[in-house]
């Protein structure tokens, strides 16, 4: 198949080319109003409403490619950011992909510190984020842990003796526990987030970066919250207030009632029914939630 000639001149957004990631990127390129067609077995797709090429990469390349300047910004995880040493900038923490990076040994060997393992040989797909965290540690033992790099199961190093622990991602510890591991430290936590290289502010493309960075954070705020409207008594306003403070500050309103006032005020989903709760309790009234297509903060 013919590669298509790419416009010059476009920005250039690298999203993960396959998994979860990609199907989270999926849906902000959509909610942020980005629409593009890709074409089978191409990594490419122009945009066909703003000046904007993606490029489809393996999340652990991103970092690197956005920090060489090869393309201008990139979606990936804050682990594959700080295993890699890129010349980066986090515009936007985009809130899905969260786990965490943790050292785990096995439960059987009753190991309950990193210390503990410091001189062995340890497995992992983030050598470089192992070697610094086991580094003071061998200074302070006068040893040398051995960090093995290894692509991929990593959890099952230790179950075939080529390992005394393992440092890998934590989402759910589903896989962890199968093996026969445990969390012993964590490292880091990590999401995904929207990057930049550090000269961002010198691109012939910072005004478009921008207007993402802005579409992108309304639509990730939209999703995350509802907004929340109901009447309330003037004399509890200021505790309705502390319940339901908003992003910055709650719409306030007058009502027929001299005595009564409407509040409307964003509150996050997971919160919302403890809100409601909250509210009845104070003696809040005509309490409605609305969703959120999408916003501007």
């Amino acid at each position: 198949m013919t590669v298509p000639t790419l416009p010059e001149g476009n920005l250039r957004l690298a999203i993960p080319k396959k998994g979860r990631l990609f199907t989270k990127c999926e849906s902000i390129l959509a909610g942020a109003g980005i629409t593009y067609r890709r074409e089978a077995r191409l990594d490419v797709a122009v945009c066909s409403n703003l000046p904007l090429t993606l490029v489809f990469l393996p999340a652990a390349d991103i970092a690197a490619y956005v920090g060489e300047g090869d393309v201008d910004l990139g979606i990936t995880g804050q682990d594959v950011v700080q295993e890699s040493h890129s010349n980066v900038e986090t515009l936007l923490k985009l809130g899905f992909g969260k786990c965490k990076l943790c050292v785990q040994a096995p439960v059987a060997a009753n190991i309950g510190s990193a210390k503990e393992l410091a001189g062995k040989r340890i497995c992992t797909s983030f050598p470089e984020i192992a070697k610094e965290f086991f580094a003071p540690l061998d200074k302070e033992l006068n040893i040398t842990t051995e960090v093995k790099y290894v692509s991929g199961s990593v959890e099952a190093a230790c179950g075939l003796g080529l390992a005394s622990g393992v440092v890998d991602l934590v989402e759910t510890g589903t896989t962890m526990r199968a093996a026969g591991l445990h969390v012993v430290e964590e490292i880091m936590g990590s999401e995904a987030v929207l990057i930049s290289g550090k000269n961002k502010a010198s691109s012939p493309h910072a005004t478009l970066m921008k207007l993402l960075c802005s579409r992108i954070d309304g639509y990730i705020t939209a999703t995350k919250h509802v907004m929340i409207t109901y009447n309330v008594p003037k004399a509890k306003l200021e505790l309705a207030v502390e319940i339901t403070p908003g992003k910055s500050s709650p719409t306030v309103q007058n009502l027929a009632d001299e005595n009564m006032c409407s509040v409307s005020s964003l509150v996050l989903k997971n919160e919302a029914s403890k809100k409601m709760d909250e509210l009845t309790a104070i003696g809040a009234t005509a309490i409605l939630l609305f969703a959120i297509e999408n916003s501007r903060m």
